[in-house]
């Protein structure tokens, strides 16, 4: 696996990757709010797992869940509404997990601090219809790639 070992991480062996959180920073991203700190992430697949910090009213707006996307709460809340039918809202120790394809618009009232995994990237939609993943480059060009099995 060509995994991305985050700052912060002890490779003694070539199996185990011991990842310190702690001691690593926080890195804003495009998303007003809401911090990553990357605990792993790899390049050819896309498959990442990160601790997510929302500040209260963070939003992550429209996005599919291109493959099964988990997150466990630690903190705070996460609120989604998925589509007219109902809202759901995350509480600390709850977990939630969303079907391949999924699609919405996800907030914190309060804040937040998760752990999040996901296989494939998003999709984020653009308000002028581009479609892109969570650094702003074009989702096709860069992971359409993982969608041919």
């Amino acid at each position: 696996m060509d995994a991305v070992t985050p700052k912060g991480a002890q490779t003694r062996d070539t199996h185990s990757h011991l990842v310190r959180p702690s001691i690593m920073d926080w890195q804003k991203t495009r998303f007003p709010g809401c911090e990553a700190k990357t605990l792993l992430f790899d390049r050819s697949t896309g498959l990442m797992t990160a601790l997510m910090r929302f500040q209260p009213g963070a939003v992550l707006p429209d996005h599919e869940h291109v493959n099964i996307e988990q997150t466990y709460v630690l903190e705070g809340s996460l609120v989604d509404k998925e589509g007219p039918r109902r809202a759901s809202n995350a509480r600390p120790v709850e977990f939630v997990w969303r079907e391949q394809g999924s699609r919405h618009v996800a907030w914190c009232p309060e804040g937040g601090l998760m752990l999040a995994i996901f296989q494939v990237p998003n999709k984020f939609f653009e308000a002028d219809g581009r479609v892109v993943d969570a650094a702003g480059e074009d989702w096709d060009e860069t992971w359409g790639h993982t969608k041919k099995a």
